[in-house]
C-alpha cells in the first residue's frame, strides 16, 4: 500500500512538474508561430546534431573494442569515417566472432522488453507508426533504450543500420519537447518530422537528403508538405553541429567517374530490373522469419530471441564476416570495383538473411545501411558484368554500385527523391543523378505491391493522422441537401397576426418562422422570442403587427455547401434558416442540429474506417 502511494506520489509529482515546464514554455513563445517554430527547429537541431554525434561516435569505438580489438577481425571503414586512430594485432578469434552478436541480442532484449518494448526491431518503423497511429506521442524513456539497445546490437556486430536508431531517438526527444510545451497532436506531428530529419541529416552529413527522407517514408505516394521547411532548417543546423565535430566529407569515397553516357542506359535499366526480385526477396525473408519463426519461439526470458538471431549471424559470418554490422567497408571496396561479381552477388543474399536475423528477432537498429549494402553488391555486380562485355561503354563499374545503393533502398522504402538525393550526399556523386533517378523509379514502379514499412501508408487520405482533413473535405462536399429532411415547415403569410402566429407557435411548437408573399419568396424572418421581448420592453409596439419586426431574411439553398451555411448560422445567431429551391421559393427550414447531426454522422464514418482523428495526450 505504501509503494502504491509512493509511485502516486511520484507520478503526481511529475504532473505538475510537466504543467509548470508547459505555463513557462506557453508564455514564453506565446501563440506567435513566427517566433516558435524557429526556436523549436532550432532547440531540435542542435540535440539531434549533438545525439547523432555522440551515437556515432560511440558505434565506432565499440565496434572497434568488440570486433577488432576482441574477436581480431578489421571490417574496414569507409573514406569519410577514419575516426578510430587504433590499430589492433589481434589474431582472429572465429568463436568470438559467432558470440559476439548473440551476446549483443542478449544484451539489447533484456533492457528493451524489461523497459521499453518499442523499441524493439526497426527504428524508422516506430517513428512511422508514432506519425500515423499515435498522435506523434513517443514515451520519454524510449530514446534512450533505443540508443542503448542500438549500440549494443550494432557495436557487437548485429547486422543493422544507424539510421532507424537516429530517427527514433531524434523524434523521440522532439516528441517530449512538444509535450512539454503543450503542443495539439498536429503540431507534435509536426515536430516528430523535424527531429526524425534532423537526425538522419547529421549522422548521414546530408542536410537535404536527411530532411527529404523524412517527409517521404510516411507515404508510398505523397509527401507531408506541410514540415518540409522547418525540416529543411533544423536539418541544416544539425548538420552544423554534427560536421563541426567530425567534418563535412561525405561518408564514401568514390573514383573518378566518367560522365554518363546514354548507351549505358539498358545496363542501368538491367540493375533496376535486378533489384526488383530481391525487393521481394528481402520483405519476404525479413517478414517471413519474424512472424513465422521468431514470434512463435516459447523461449523465456524473451531477451533469449535476440540473442538467437545474433547467433545465427555469428554463424553465417563464419563463413563471410563481411555480413557483421552496416558494412561500410565492403560497401567502400563494391565502390572501388575491388570485389568479384560472385563474391557480390554472394553477400547480397547472405546481407538480407543477415539483417533478418537480427532484425526479426527483435534486435535494434535500422534497415538502412543493410539495404545499401544490397544494392551496392547487384549494382556492382551489374557494373563488373557490363564492364568485362563492353568495356568501352561501361568504364566505371564503381557507379553501378552507387546507383544500385539509391535504387535498392528507393524500391523497399518508397522514397525515390529523398534517397537519390542522400546517396549523392554521402558518396559525393551528383554526376550520377539522372541514371540514380531513372533506375530508382523503374524499381519502384515494379516493386511497388512490397515495402518494408508496414506503417506507411498509401498517401494523406490514408492516413488516421489526417482523418480529420479527411473530414473537413468530405464536409466541404456536402450540401444542404444532403442534411435537410422535407417535413412540416414553418413558413407563414405576410399577414399573419399576432394571434395566429402564437396559436401556430403552441401546435407546432416552433419558435421561429420564414415570412413569405403570395409567390412564396422570402420576406423575412420572425421570432416569437424577439417578438415577445419588443412587447414587452417597448410601448410603441403596441399597435405593431407581426411584419413590423421582420428579421433580415437569411436564406440556405438546397446546392450550399454545408460549411458556408453553418457559418451563416453563427454569423445570425439563429438556430433554424429558411431552405430555398433554385426559383428562390422557400420549402422549408433547416435547423442547425440537423447540420450538426449530419456533422457527427461523417465524423462516425471517418473513425470507424480507422482510427480517432483528434488529439490526445502525449505518453511519457
Amino acid at each position: 500500500m505504501e509503494t502504491g502511494n509512493r509511485r502516486e506520489g511520484k507520478k503526481r509529482v511529475e504532473r505538475i512538474t510537466l504543467r509548470a515546464r508547459t505555463v513557462v514554455l506557453r508564455r514564453a513563445f506565446g501563440k506567435s508561430s513566427l517566433f516558435r517554430w524557429p526556436v523549436f527547429g532550432l532547440v531540435i537541431g542542435i540535440v539531434s546534431g549533438i545525439v547523432a554525434g555522440v551515437m556515432f561516435y560511440l558505434l565506432q569505438w565499440t565496434s572497434f573494442f568488440t570486433q577488432t580489438y576482441l574477436a581480431g577481425y578489421s571490417p574496414g571503414q569507409p573514406g569519410g569515417e577514419h575516426i578510430v586512430p587504433l590499430t589492433a594485432g589481434t589474431p582472429l578469434r572465429p568463436w568470438l566472432l559467432v558470440l559476439l552478436p548473440a551476446i549483443g541480442g542478449f544484451l539489447s532484449g533484456l533492457i528493451v522488453y524489461r523497459w521499453a518494448p518499442e523499441a524493439e526491431g526497426n527504428g524508422m518503423e516506430a517513428f512511422i507508426d508514432a506519425f500515423h497511429n499515435k498522435q506523434g506521442a513517443i514515451r520519454t524513456r524510449t530514446p534512450y533504450i533505443k540508443g542503448v539497445a542500438s549500440l549494443l546490437t550494432i557495436g557487437t556486430g548485429g547486422c543493422a543500420g544507424r539510421e532507424g536508431p537516429i530517427a527514433q531517438i531524434s523524434s523521440g526527444i522532439a516528441s517530449w519537447l512538444a509535450n512539454v510545451a503543450g503542443l495539439s497532436p498536429r503540431d507534435r506531428r509536426l515536430m516528430l518530422l523535424v527531429g526524425c530529419g534532423a537526425g538522419l541529416s547529421a549522422i548521414f552529413r546530408a542536410p537535404l537528403g536527411g530532411a527529404l527522407t523524412a517527409v517521404e517514408i510516411l507515404y508510398r505516394e505523397d509527401l507531408e508538405t506541410k514540415g518540409i521547411a522547418l525540416c529543411f532548417f533544423s536539418s541544416a543546423v544539425s548538420y552544423l553541429v554534427f560536421t563541426t565535430f567530425f567534418g563535412a566529407k561525405a561518408i564514401f569515397a568514390i573514383p573518378p567517374i566518367e560522365a554518363f553516357n546514354p548507351l549505358q542506359l539498358p545496363f542501368y535499366g538491367l540493375l533496376g530490373l535486378l533489384c526488383v526480385p530481391f525487393v521481394y526477396i528481402y520483405v519476404t525473408v525479413f517478414y517471413g522469419l519474424r512472424d513465422r519463426f521468431f514470434r512463435k519461439l516459447a523461449i523465456r526470458p524473451r531477451a533469449l530471441v535476440p540473442a538467437l538471431g545474433g547467433l545465427m549471424v555469428g554463424l553465417l559470418a563464419l563463413w563471410r564476416p563481411e555480413v557483421l554490422g552496416p558494412a561500410y567497408g565492403t560497401i567502400q571496396k563494391s565502390l572501388m570495383g575491388q570485389l568479384p561479381i560472385a563474391l557480390m552477388f554472394t553477400l547480397a543474399i547472405l546481407k538480407i538473411f543477415a539483417n533478418s536475423f537480427s532484425m526479426s528477432s527483435g534486435g535494434s537498429g535500422g534497415i538502412f545501411a543493410p539495404a545499401l549494402f544490397v544494392g551496392a553488391m547487384l549494382g556492382g555486380s551489374v557494373g563488373q558484368l557490363a564492364h568485362l562485355l563492353f568495356p568501352k561503354i561501361v568504364s566505371s563499374p564503381g557507379a553501378f554500385a552507387l546507383v544500385g545503393m539509391a535504387a535498392f533502398f528507393c524500391g523497399l522504402a518508397k522514397a525515390p527523391i529523398g534517397a537519390a538525393v542522400m546517396i549523392s550526399e554521402i558518396t559525393g556523386g551528383y554526376g550520377l543523378l539522372a541514371p540514380i533517378m531513372l533506375t530508382s523509379v523503374l524499381t519502384v514502379w515494379l516493386s511497388k505491391r512490397w515495402g518494408i514499412y508496414e506503417s506507411q501508408v498509401l498517401n494523406k487520405m490514408h492516413s488516421p493522422a489526417h482523418k480529420s482533413d479527411l473530414l473537413i473535405h468530405k464536409m466541404k462536399g456536402l450540401t444542404v441537401r444532403d442534411a435537410y429532411s422535407p417535413k412540416a415547415t414553418a413558413v407563414v403569410s405576410g399577414s399573419i397576426t399576432f394571434g395566429l402566429l402564437e396559436k401556430l407557435a403552441a401546435d407546432t411548437g416552433e419558435s421561429l418562422f420564414a415570412v413569405v408573399d403570395k409567390n412564396s419568396h422570402l420576406l423575412g424572418i420572425l421570432s416569437l422570442l424577439e417578438i415577445r421581448t419588443a412587447l414587452s420592453t417597448n410601448s410603441n409596439f403596441a399597435t405593431a403587427g407581426p411584419l413590423d419586426l421582420l428579421l433580415p431574411p437569411v436564406s440556405a439553398g438546397l446546392d450550399e455547401s454545408i460549411s458556408d451555411v453553418l457559418v451563416r448560422f453563427f454569423e445570425t445567431g439563429l438556430t433554424r434558416i429558411p431552405v430555398t429551391d433554385q426559383k428562390n421559393v422557400v420549402i422549408g427550414m433547416l435547423s442547425l442540429e440537423e447540420l450538426i447531426s449530419r456533422q457527427q454522422e461523417e465524423l462516425g464514418a471517418s473513425v470507424s474506417k480507422g482510427r480517432d482523428p483528434g488529439g490526445g495526450p502525449g505518453a511519457n
